[in-house]
């Protein structure tokens, strides 16, 4: 597949990394891991060909393709949703243009035993075998699956992306990579813009349909779901795990382990070696033995070890001013922008202490009915805060009021109180201000950086009432460990808007799910939730199944959903739930077989001698179309036992 070489990245006389290589197998999905600044989103635009190292080469096979998706990129709003998604198919389109043109020349001819007309059929054939692979028949339906998945309505696919935030028109760009189909997705944060149901849609979609995938996320739920092998990137050099992320933490604390005490030994010997030197220097005994001893301390490969491991750091938020009882309660409480209903009706109590999650599409009024809370915007119904709540707010344009004049350790110097104030250099190694980095302005901070300096601020201020709006977005894994462990030793109440589910389970104990202008009370944490909305959905699928093939009176329809089953009728349910469990099982297992074939035939595809054999394109588009036929037959009857088990 891609073989990346011993690529070595410096700017000016700072080296980013050196003698970088691996290969990156079909079908194989990575985590690139390391700190910030370690040179994750270097490597993979060096890898999609964006930028050149300073030496070291990227090898891939000739027509291999690479999809890149950066954290930032430049979009146009020149078009509807449709019209930009469909960009993804212009090599499908270009064949089918070709198609046309092949078949209207046939058509005209008469030459039927000619060598040119012959020619003609053959170029017509191969065309449209490669027409098929490339899913020529089926596109539009895809399109339209994958722009649901990333949470896109139908109605919304002929507005012009103009009308979209910026997260929206970044799922546009991911809908087209996605449906480009390449050999190699390289996606750099692609969650920091998906909220948790678009989120378990492409975690899918990376599992199951996509080719090989180099991954870097701070969402650990995700990596984990998806990639089954770990690259981190630190201290200019690289360690490959062949694990899934949490098994990588617990091979990477054996290491660091293994490189401090060889790195405490080193330590060790190199001292020895120097006091040897500074004792005999000018003894004329013993100048053969101090040469010797020099060129032996110039021979020493120096070990480098990772800075300090913060991780385990506690912090503490002040406690919690005495509040009310209900520091949040809503009644009746609507928001509307003209016709457009944001949410109404709602009725929420918020108890203290509590700590609850908002969740939901993005659109859906979470950040609205926050700014209702923080009494930002008008708002109809009744909301009322508890006696003596004090909040505490974060959100994204927090980061821009700060004092940009200030230095990093200045500005949280200021409001630091107490002993806090002696462990400043430790809250901010914490958040990855290490260093000389807390002696930077503010005003050179990257949004990123100023996003985490706002989260330092609020750590540190007495309130009772946390109201968190995407805090983890910015944050690495380590940060949000330590923010997390933060929150749950709070005392106070918390309301968080995420749609990181690593970062929300075990935090919270409620979760209100904002959807369709309404807002529902679910208890619980965050997994208990999804799988009682999987349940729900199912729930809900069944009754409409029963409601459009049942044809019932008003009187008949109550009683039947109402009576139990009855023992021969259980029994019949039953034959019938191991029949399916069979068909299950042997789907499963076909499929697996099927899969194995088509790896085996994309091999020879990869080698010159297959890519010129025609029969083997379309025995791969036959392969794929079975794979398809099984997977919706295995879908159906999944979704059968499912209702089945529900009765």
């Amino acid at each position: 597949m891609v073989s990346i070489e011993k690529v070595k990245v410096e700017f000016g006389a700072t080296k980013l990394f050196d003698n970088i290589s691996f290969v990156v197998n079909n079908k194989e999905k990575i985590a690139l891991v390391g700190k910030n600044g370690a040179g994750k989103s270097t490597l993979l635009k060096i890898i999609a060909g964006q930028q050149q190292p300073t030496s070291g080469v990227v090898a891939c096979p000739k027509d291999f393709t690479i999809g890149y998706l950066p954290q930032v990129m430049v979009i146009s709003d020149s078009c509807t949703v449709r019209e930009e998604t469909e960009k993804a198919f212009s090599d499908i389109k270009k064949i089918s243009e070709k198609l046309e043109e092949y078949k209207r020349e046939l058509e005209t001819r008469t030459d039927y035993e000619s060598e040119s007309y012959h020619k003609l059929i053959e170029k017509y054939t191969h065309e449209n075998e490669h027409f098929l692979l490339n899913g020529g028949n089926n596109y539009y339906a895809e399109m339209e699956r994958t722009l649901t998945g990333l949470g896109f309505l139908r109605t919304d696919f002929d507005r012009p992306t103009s009308e979209f935030s910026g997260g929206w028109r970044m799922r546009i760009e991911l809908a087209k990579l996605l449906l480009r189909n390449p050999d190699l997705l390289l996606l750099d944060e692609p969650t920091n813009h998906l909220d948790i149901e678009s989120i378990q849609w492409l975690e899918n979609f990376l599992a199951s349909r996509a080719n090989a995938v180099i991954l870097v996320s701070h969402d650990r739920a995700f990596i984990n779901n998806v990639t089954d092998r770990t690259i981190e990137l630190s201290c200019g050099t690289m360690y490959d795990y062949k694990v899934k992320y949490d098994q990588y933490v617990e091979l990477r604390k054996e290491r660091r382990e293994q490189q401090l005490r060889a790195y405490e030994n080193q330590q060790k010997e190199i001292a020895e070696t120097e006091e040897f030197i500074e004792r005999f220097r000018y003894k004329a005994t013993k100048a053969v033995q101090v040469q010797s001893r020099i060129k032996q301390l110039n021979k020493i490969e120096r070990i480098e070890i990772d800075e300090e491991d913060n991780s385990m750091l506690r912090l503490k938020f002040p406690p919690a001013p005495h509040s009310g009882s209900y520091p949040v309660i809503t009644k009746n409480l609507s928001k509307s922008y003209g016709d457009h209903v944001v949410f109404k009706d709602v009725e929420m109590t918020i108890e203290r202490g509590q700590k609850v999650a908002f969740v939901g599409k993005n659109g859906e009024g979470k950040s609205t009915l926050v700014k209702c809370i923080m009494n930002e915007i008008p708002y109809e119904g009744t909301l009322t805060l508890g006696h003596n709540v004090i909040i505490g707010y974060f959100a994204q344009n927090q980061a821009q009021l700060l004092d940009e004049n200030l230095t990093v350790f200045e500005t949280i110097d200021y409001i630091a109180q107490g002993d806090i104030r002696t462990k400043i250099r430790d809250i901010l190694g914490a958040f990855m201000f290490g260093g000389e980095a807390v002696e930077k302005k503010v005003k050179v901070l990257s949004g990123g950086e100023r996003s985490r300096l706002a989260m330092i601020r609020l750590l540190l201020q007495p309130v009772n009432l946390l109201i968190l709006d995407e805090p983890t977005n910015h944050l690495d894994m380590r940060s949000k460990d330590v923010l997390k462990a933060a929150i749950k030793d709070f005392d106070g109440t918390v309301i968080v808007v995420s749609h990181d589910r690593e970062f929300l389970d075990g935090l919270v104990e409620k979760v209100y799910e904002f959807g369709g202008g309404k807002v529902k009370e679910h208890l619980g944490g965050i997994y208990e939730f999804l799988e009682k909305k999987k349940i729900e959905n199912l729930n809900e699928l069944n009754r409409q199944t029963k409601q459009d093939n049942t044809p019932k009176t008003k009187e008949e329809a109550p009683k039947k959903s109402e009576s139990k089953l009855s023992y021969e009728e259980q029994k019949e349910q039953n034959k019938k739930i191991k029949r399916l469990e069979k068909q299950i099982a042997g789907f499963e297992e076909q499929i697996e077989k099927l899969e194995e074939e088509l790896a085996q035939l994309e091999e020879k595809l990869s080698t010159p001698e297959g890519a010129a054999d025609t029969s083997l394109y379309e025995s791969h588009g036959q392969l794929k179309k079975k794979i398809d036929d099984t997977m919706q037959e295995w879908e159906a009857c999944n979704e059968e036992l499912e209702n089945l088990k529900q009765q």
